[in-house]
């Protein structure tokens, strides 16, 4: 990626070579990322410290075919549009949603993959039974996610954390009566929660995209061409296989 001229005028050389957005070498492709939202992205590996995941891997692909080393950059999922856009990463890849509003400020791939919302509760709970349940209920979600957008629509009551396992932990500690989450990552939590279980209810599907700046026309094409042929070489059903239950 070449320098940013805003960076060189705003900054100052100094500040240029403090900020990572600028001066990003060009055989590296940076992938901004939430690793709290497995199996698309998490923290793991041998040294507890990799960040490893469905998306990772994907990514780790285009970067491939791109002739480009990946590099993964860790943040809050609510701020991966703002870095993406300051230069700070080339894409996010993050189980990010599909929708008009962040359309209106970044480009979207083809998409990768169709989820859904579901309910968690205490397993002991019958009170969710309906979409009309959720009016009123005290609710978790992850900030800036599709839940945190959703859950506002059914109640006032609505606690936005940086993290899906900060959500499920409120839950779990019944300072809140449900968490509003992706459902494959819900899934991956309730293995480790056995005292928590989904209702599932009828939203409707989302569509999973990588995001880009909107000039980088070139890198979106890359990721569509990466997506379509792992898509036809078995690629993307192995890594299907190897992440989701």
């Amino acid at each position: 990626m070449k320098k940013s001229m805003l960076c060189l005028g705003s900054l100052g050389l100094a500040g240029v070579l403090m900020l990572t957005g600028c001066g990003k070498s060009d055989d590296v492709l940076v992938v901004g990322t939430n690793a709290s939202f497995p199996p698309f992205e998490y923290v793991g590996g041998v040294s507890g410290d990799e960040i490893k995941g469905f998306d990772i891997d994907l990514a780790r692909q285009i970067a491939k075919d791109a002739g480009k080393t990946l590099k993964v950059e860790n943040m809050k999922f609510d701020s991966l549009i703002v870095a993406l856009n300051a230069g700070k990463v080339d894409l996010i890849a993050s189980g990010m949603t599909i929708t008009p509003e962040r359309q209106a400020s970044v480009n979207f791939s083809e998409p990768y993959y169709e989820a859904t919302q579901v309910v968690l509760v205490k397993k002991d709970s019958t009170s969710i039974k309906s979409v009309d349940d959720l009016k009123g209920k005290h609710i978790a979600v992850q900030l800036g996610s599709t839940g945190d957008i959703m859950a506002k629509t059914f109640s006032q009551q609505v606690t936005a954390f940086n993290t899906g396992f900060e959500a499920i932990m409120e839950l779990k500690n019944a300072k809140v009566d449900l968490v509003l989450f992706d459902s494959e990552p819900a899934a991956s939590f309730l293995d480790k929660n056995p005292g928590l279980k989904m209702v599932e209810l009828e939203f409707e599907p989302e569509f999973y995209g990588f995001a880009v700046a909107k000039d980088k026309v070139e890198l979106l094409h890359s990721i569509n061409s990466t997506l379509n042929a792992m898509k036809q070489n078995g690629g993307y059903d192995a890594l299907v296989n190897k992440h989701m239950k």
